[in-house]
């Protein structure tokens, strides 16, 4: 694409390229067509690939921004490039530099499956016996502290909550722990970069002069840890440019912050701020309603989305009867709406705000035989026979990884039971020695047995072999499928499954497995184990293997998702359900200390995700503990303008009159304000 394709706030923001620019891009306005233009006009001033930096939030948007640039600009041209996630950065910049803070460069990276597991064993003498605690929470606190840069030492329990006291006691011990294992876990990586390029001027100095322009796309989800590695990375040439929209910010329980965005140009003095506004992708009376909302947030940078094209047809609002009869409507609609303009079922999407409300609309779709991917579910990269696998992997390339040589000690049984693991582990704490190393010298633990003796010494002779085999990069997946035949995997996975159906649909994800490691090889110039088990552990929460978005979203199916999902997702026709005190805005947000701001941020990106029609609804009544109870309208619905709007009920009979409506949106945000004390 032609920088003279592109509209003159467009072309201003790609031809900005020395010092730091706020792109302010509302919902629909081509941002990742600035950014890929952005870079490829860089390449054409002269600037070398490799001084080029893009920044985002998943693999998918980073792969899909690699495509576009090296389709613009050629691959050739392109080559030396950077474009990733925050983690891959991060991560990148750790394996070069991690021994610099005592780890060694081939650490492994916990999922949650193994920081659940090892914070369970910190946390097994610090209960008092028959005391429960939501180990869930300690790791979220954990996991939160860390995206705040706050470190063990800085963490305080700050009250009397019981799970925030237990994480300021495991905490530290669980950093030791990791640091012991030569593992990082997820927020880790971001954190140790982080330190790395606070710490070591030397270390800072080599990433600012490799990286001499930096773009960073979703700046509004950025949070703390992501802002300061950003911060260090810039601070010498300030050749940073930012895209983002904060009405679209909806990941502050995720630790986001707001701040970074509205602040930005508090942060980095004469920035430059330019605003996209101009909206490729909705009608007019979309873009009104969506304005109409959002502009009832204060806390916010004042743009307003257009577009040049049609008005469209009015945005519906429909008051129904009950969850069952929310669904029959929208049912109805799908029906008549793909035979009217002759649309697949991929052109609907049924968006609401919690993953509960699915059921009325599954069950009525598949009463009426229409075919429907429910966005959400178990990822690939958490199923128990693939974990088991990647254990393999983990050990084989990190063997003082003791979580996962835990896992698969035994599994499958090669008789080193319980027993034989117990006293090991307690002969490992009691040396001070690394479990593997105390395996590897088992013949000198008179506690055991000759039968545990030979069980485990065959297990390190097993696993030293096939070490030495996966260092041939072109045999990987060769070697992989030797492994898992010698040990006898896919044996287990029959034996110990349900059902013959249960057996064969987990042997097909160990194969899936092998699989996705051959995908790897033929993507990567210089293959590794290691490589493979970084790009697992890199995989966005939304991006498994198979039964990903990606590929549920590519079906001839009606689409069920979450606003949350939504974001950076478009269709045809929206179905935006559950518009009622309780769900948008949700009760959470309705108490103390809430933010009601994110809700209408919330509802703002389930409008914005309609191109041609928007259909708002809400019920009278929903059944609560099988009782039915009387349901208040969202206060949202009285903030949308009449003009753009046609409001109903299911029935067609008359709804509130708009003058009641924002009577109710009135009193319902008198008593918010009561509620926090304004």
């Amino acid at each position: 694409m032609h920088i003279n394709d592109l509209n003159p706030p467009q072309q201003a923001a790609v031809r900005h390229t020395e010092g730091p620019l706020l792109l302010l891009a509302g919902a629909g306005s081509g941002k990742t067509r600035v950014i890929t233009c952005r870079i490829a006009y860089l390449l054409e001033q002269g600037v070398a690939a490799e001084e080029i930096l893009a920044v985002t939030f998943t693999n998918k948007a980073a792969r899909e921004m690699r495509e576009r640039v090296k389709a613009m600009v050629g691959r050739k041209s392109g080559q030396g490039m950077v474009i990733s996630t925050f983690h891959s950065l991060a991560l990148r910049i750790l394996r070069a530099d991690i021994e610099r803070l005592g780890f060694k460069q081939n650490f492994s990276i916990y999922g949650s499956a193994d920081q659940e597991r090892l914070v369970r064993d910190l946390t097994r003498d610090l209960l008092a016996e028959g005391v429960r605690c939501d180990l869930d929470r300690v790791l979220w606190l954990i996991s939160d502290a860390k995206n705040r840069l706050i470190t063990p030492t800085e963490f305080t329990a700050g009250g009397s909550d019981p799970e925030r006291l237990l994480a300021a006691q495991v905490y530290p011990r669980y950093q030791r722990a990791l640091k012991a294992f030569n593992a990082v876990d997820f927020d880790d990586i971001l954190l140790l970069a982080v330190r790395l390029l606070r710490d070591d001027p030397a270390v800072r100095r080599a990433w600012q002069a490799r990286f001499r322009y930096i773009m960073v796309d979703e700046y509004q989800d950025t949070n703390a840890a992501q802002y300061h590695l950003l911060r260090l990375l810039c601070e010498e040439h300030r050749n940073l440019c930012v895209v983002g929209d904060d009405d679209q910010s909806v990941y502050g329980w995720r630790g986001a912050d707001l701040g970074n965005i509205l602040d930005f140009e508090k942060d980095y003095p004469g920035a430059r701020v330019i605003k996209l506004e101009q909206n490729y992708r909705s009608t007019g009376n979309i873009l009104a309603a969506a304005n109409a909302v959002i502009r009832n947030n204060t806390r916010r940078k004042e743009k307003v989305l257009w577009t040049a094209g049609d008005p469209g047809e009015p945005v519906l609002s429909l008051c129904c009867e009950d969850e069952e009869d929310e669904a029959r409507s929208v049912v109805e609609q799908i029906h008549a709406e793909r035979f009217r303009r002759n649309l697949q079922y991929r052109d609907f999407a049924i968006l609401y705000r919690t993953n509960v409300q699915s059921r009325a609309f599954e069950e009525q779709l598949r009463f009426e035989n229409i075919p429907y991917v429910l966005i959400g579910g178990q990822q690939f990269f958490d199923r128990k026979e693939v974990k088991d696998a990647l254990a393999y992997f983990r050990v084989l390339v990190n063997p003082r990884d003791e979580v996962s040589l835990l896992r698969i000690l035994n599994f499958p049984r090669r008789g080193i039971g319980e027993t034989t693991a117990d006293v090991l582990i307690q002969a490992s704490a009691a040396q001070s020695r690394p479990l593997w190393e105390v395996m590897r010298q088992v013949s000198e633990l008179d506690e055991l047995g000759e039968k545990a003796h030979s069980a485990v010494a065959g297990f390190v002779e097993l696993m030293e072999r096939f070490r030495r085999q996966f260092r041939k990069p072109l045999r990987l997946v060769e070697t992989a499928r030797e492994l898992f035949a010698e040990i006898g995997l896919e044996n287990e996975i029959y034996r110990t499954a349900n059902d013959p159906q249960q057996g064969k649909r987990r042997a097909e994800n160990l194969a899936e497995v092998l699989n996705a490691l051959a995908g790897y090889v033929e993507r990567e110039g210089e293959a590794s184990l290691a490589g493979f088990l970084d790009k697992v552990s890199l995989l966005d929460q939304d991006e498994p293997v198979r039964n990903d978005k990606e590929h549920k979203l590519s079906r001839d199916a009606v689409v069920l998702m979450s606003l949350h999902s939504s974001k950076g997702l478009e269709f045809p026709q929206v179905f935006l359900v559950g518009l009622e005190e309780g769900f948008l805005p949700h009760r959470k947000s309705m108490e103390a200390g809430a933010d009601l701001d994110e809700e209408r941020r919330l509802c703002y990106v389930g409008i914005t995700r309609a191109r041609q029609r928007l259909v708002l609804l809400h019920a009278r009544r929903r059944k609560k503990y099988g009782k039915l109870e009387p349901r208040t309208p969202s206060p949202f619905l009285a903030e949308l303008p009449e003009g753009s709007m046609e409001r109903g009920t299911s029935e067609g009979r008359p709804q509130l009159p708009p003058g009641e409506q924002e009577q109710m949106a009135s009193d319902f945000f008198s008593r918010m304000r009561n509620m926090l004390g304004e």
